[in-house]
């Protein structure tokens, strides 16, 4: 495993993180707690010390089965977790729909005072506003609070995460959290979908701010598993966007046949998985990834990545010269596999 500086704060992550939202929730197909509980503890074995979930997903259980699987390793762990979305007054929506939020000094504190709790811990390491607007980053007096909470030892560091579909107002988002607040940014950023990471990088790499990056493997398209017959199970949040057999076809299509070409000078000495997370990790201001972990298999090919053969800069240049001709193909409907849900 290799371990990262998360800059502008003093934590140092694991590159590979393990967003616990795959099975803390039923939005991709883990409905078996023991089965979550097992992947936890086989990640922590392997080297990834770095879990990032939210107060919102499950309505807490996925903070709760975080403790279940790794309380006894706290110290070891750096926890991510994120507010925002009022969980309190609001049920849970059928389909991962937003709630409504509430970004006021006093909901932060309830809701980090709830996360405590659950988590039973002393402090979050990394607390993230949760798919804010522009607007929250701006608002002054929620940033304070979440300053004076540090100081109180509540929280280690802040951030964002942006979501929650890939939109391109999240560059403005994300260069506003780094250059108003030297605040970390988690974006949506692949080998297919790199509009984000082009438009922030290189304002994190001048002030010197992190980016997380998640959806390495564009929902699954760069993992190697998908093929035309493809199907989700009922839950699975990529779903909604299937609206109609066409619509499902041409996504496919358009995705397969950039994979296909990725695959042509990608696949020596590593699985298309690994290379996916290799050209996230190439750019200098990524200090974690967090792919889907939702079996073993998965785990153990993401966590290969660090044995495997290192992504060349000829090979890195290469995917860029694809990604910038659209990889020849006159359509782009791979941006419409992100989801309009809540992660």
């Amino acid at each position: 495993m290799e371990y990262r500086r998360l800059y502008g704060t003093d934590l140092t992550v694991s590159a590979l993180g393990f967003g616990v939202w795959t099975v803390g929730t039923t939005w991709w197909g883990v409905k078996d707690e023991a089965l979550g509980i097992r992947l936890l503890e086989g990640a922590f074995d392997a080297g990834i010390t770095f879990f990032d979930t939210a107060d919102t997903y499950a309505s807490g259980k996925a903070e709760e089965i975080l403790v279940k699987a790794l309380g006894h390793a706290r110290a070891k762990m750096v926890i991510a977790t994120k507010f925002g979305y009022d969980i309190y007054n609001n049920p849970e929506r059928a389909g991962q729909q937003e709630r409504p939020q509430d970004w006021s000094p006093k909901y932060m504190r309830k809701a980090l005072e709830g996360s405590l709790k659950r988590l039973q811990t002393d402090y979050i390491d990394y607390y993230q506003l949760h798919n804010p607007r522009l607007d929250a980053i701006l608002q002054d007096d929620l940033w304070a609070e979440l300053e004076r909470a540090k100081s109180e030892g509540l929280i280690r560091a802040y951030g964002t995460a942006l979501g929650p579909a890939l939109n391109e107002r999240q560059i403005e988002e994300g260069i506003a959290s780094i250059v108003q607040r030297k605040a970390p940014t988690q974006i949506i950023y692949n080998l297919l979908e790199q509009v984000l990471g082009q438009g922030i990088f290189e304002t994190a790499q001048r002030e010197n701010v992190a980016v997380l990056v998640r959806v390495p493997h564009a929902s699954g398209l760069l993992e190697g598993y998908m093929n035309q017959d493809t199907t989700f199970e009922p839950g699975d949040h990529r779903n909604w966007r299937m609206t109609t057999n066409e619509k499902k076809k041409a996504w496919l299509e358009d995705g397969l046949e950039k994979v296909k070409q990725l695959e042509e000078f990608l696949l020596e000495g590593r699985s298309i998985a690994q290379a996916a997370i290799q050209f996230c990790l190439q750019q200098k201001m990524v200090s974690s990834v967090f792919p889907n972990i939702y079996d073993q298999k998965g785990l153990e090919d993401f966590v290969g990545t660090f044995s495997a053969r290192p992504l060349e800069q000829s090979e890195f240049d290469r995917v860029q010269s694809l990604y910038a001709d659209n990889f020849g193909l006159q359509t782009n409907l791979i941006g419409e596999v992100i989801g309009q849900g809540i992660k």
